[in-house]
């Protein structure tokens, strides 16, 4: 009887969880994935706290709130002098004229190391942090302020209802020699990524195509992807999607549920790169996230 009773009970309790993680706002795991997007836009370091984006002359670049700085930062937080950002190609030197500390410590003089790397060197002067950022050639400043007002703006992000009916099994084609992917991005330059091969899906009875990118340390495949709802109910520059790379047998899940929009839907700040024109998909993606209110583009 209590053998019958407890198998009872633990198939009930199967029968609840699995209620709880198929409900209309789809499974659990994708209800923490809306947590943590909500977190990277909205949070102490979302996209919101970005208030400045500065593209380094040769040589030195004095920076700081004062606007007699050949780099001004538009905040009554930031110093009237800052400090001096010495740039020599690729390298950036940094000497600080104002209590600025990395992780915790005052620091004079130091060399930056760039968003190139997993762990870039982040200055902080109260609630505001700088970084330098690499594109191609270009080096810049990136300059986050964590009491950033577009922080309260943010109205809540939106989604399209979860449809695993958007949820595809793949295959991942690699190319026989990686390819360079060079795509223009928001401000008008242009950024290369590694492209090892494309991912090859079917829907609605029709064969799609989308190439993949490869990011520094990343270890899911990167899809910059454009689609019929763009500039409709989604952002109208395109969306982005990661995709864990394939199993043995080359399979791959590629769901569009987890699509979202980039970061330069929500600030101008951003550097976002474009979908290439091979990743523009004939077809409606009614799937992901939707465009969110005020989008910049």
């Amino acid at each position: 009887m209590r053998t019958s009773m407890g198998r009872w009970l633990s198939l009930f309790a199967t029968l609840v969880l699995t209620a709880c993680s198929t409900t209309p706002r789809g499974p659990l795991n994708w209800t923490a994935w809306q947590a943590r997007r909500t977190e990277s836009i909205g949070g102490t370091n979302g996209w919101t706290t970005l208030i400045g984006l500065h593209w380094l002359k040769e040589g030195p670049n004095s920076v700081g709130g004062d606007p007699t700085n050949q780099v001004v930062i538009a905040s009554v937080r930031a110093p009237a002098d800052l400090g001096t950002f010495t740039r020599a190609g690729t390298s950036v030197w940094f000497e600080a004229h104002a209590d600025v500390r990395v992780n915790g410590q005052k620091i004079t003089k130091l060399e930056l190391i760039s968003d190139a790397s997993p762990k870039p060197t982040k200055l902080q002067v109260g609630s505001l942090s700088v970084i330098a950022i690499k594109r191609g050639e270009r080096m810049g400043l990136r300059v986050r302020d964590s009491e950033s007002k577009e922080r309260s703006r943010v109205s809540g992000l939106r989604w399209f209802p979860y449809d695993p009916a958007w949820r595809f099994e793949g295959r991942f084609e690699p190319f026989e020699l990686s390819k360079r992917l060079r795509t223009p991005d928001v401000t008008g330059a242009t950024q290369e990524f590694v492209n090892p091969g494309a991912i090859v899906f079917t829907a609605l009875g029709k064969e799609y195509r989308l190439d993949v990118a490869l990011e520094p340390d990343e270890p899911d495949y990167f899809i910059m992807f454009h689609d019929q709802t763009a500039g409709i109910s989604t952002y109208g520059s395109g969306r982005f999607l990661y995709v864990a790379k394939p199993d043995p047998q080359g399979r791959v899940v590629i769901d569009f549920n987890r699509a979202y929009t980039p970061p330069c839907g929500f600030t101008d700040f951003a550097t976002c790169p474009l979908p290439p024109r091979q990743n523009w998909l004939a077809l409606e993606v009614k799937a992901g996230e939707l465009k969110p209110h005020g989008s910049h583009h």
